[in-house]
Formats: structure tokens, C-alpha cells, sequence
């Protein structure tokens, strides 16, 4: 935490880190109020641990909810999301050649076919942000 001043008061303390009041009694602040946030030295990576496991959760959700919308055929395409793609990137990459043409124009039976991760966002999308969130700290 940084240098405290005799005048220094908490104001108000969390486990995420306090913030603090000073009161100038010299030179030209003097009389000025200043309210200033120190962080817990473990707050930063911390939260940086927990947004890795969440990025780490949405995209293997990705993967796991596009698996059953993914034009299928010998499964190349398929196992080329999970070879192309490193979980925790925040990248979710199909690199089989033909992967664009058939994100864009492709046709399968089913609920297989073209636009699969648009598809999969609008019907699980919500359910990814609220993991997500709850790993990372921002919902109960």
C-alpha cells in the first residue's frame, strides 16, 4: 500500500483494498480534501486468474454448443475447431480450407448448416455470459 500522512484517514476498507481521505494542513493544497484508492497488492492478479477462467469457459462452452450445428461429414470440420483453436484465447478458430465456405454457403441436415456460431450465440449466448460472469466475480 502506498505512504500514509498522520492525517491520513480510511474511509472505507474491503478485502479488494480501502480508500483513504487526506486533509492538506500546508503550502498551497492546504485545506484541500483528496480521497485516493490503494488496492490490495493481490486484488490485480487475482482478477486477472479469474478472467483467464472465465475466457477459458467461454470458449469451450463455444466449442461444446457449436459441436452439434457444425456441418458434418467425416468430422474434419468439426475437430478442426478444437485443433485450431487454443482454449483460453478468446478465439475460437475452424482451420479446415473449406471452413469459411461453409460457415457462409454450407448446407447439412438438420440443425447442421451454415452460420453456426451466430445460431449458437442466440440460443446459448446468454447462458455463456452468466458462467462467465460468475467465474469471473460479476454475478451470484
Amino acid at each position: 500500500m502506498g505512504r500514509r500522512y498522520r492525517n491520513d484517514k480510511i474511509i472505507v476498507s474491503t478485502p479488494r483494498g480501502q480508500i483513504i481521505q487526506r486533509t492538506y494542513t500546508r503550502g498551497q493544497n492546504k485545506g484541500q480534501v483528496y480521497l485516493r484508492i490503494e488496492w490490495n497488492d493481490s486484488f490485480g492478479p487475482q482478477q486477472t486468474e479469474h478472467f483467464s477462467e472465465a475466457q477459458k469457459f467461454v470458449d469451450s462452452e463455444v466449442l461444446r454448443y457449436c459441436d452439434p450445428l457444425v456441418p458434418f461429414r467425416t468430422g474434419l470440420l468439426k475437430r478442426s475447431g478444437i485443433l485450431g483453436t487454443i482454449v483460453g484465447s478468446g478465439e475460437v478458430s475452424y482451420v479446415a480450407p473449406y471452413a469459411r465456405k461453409q460457415y457462409y454457403n454450407g448446407r447439412s441436415n438438420g440443425q447442421r448448416g451454415r452460420k453456426w456460431f451466430e445460431r449458437m450465440k442466440a440460443s446459448h449466448g446468454e447462458t455463456i455470459r452468466k458462467g462467465a460472469a460468475r467465474i469471473a466475480g460479476g454475478e451470484r
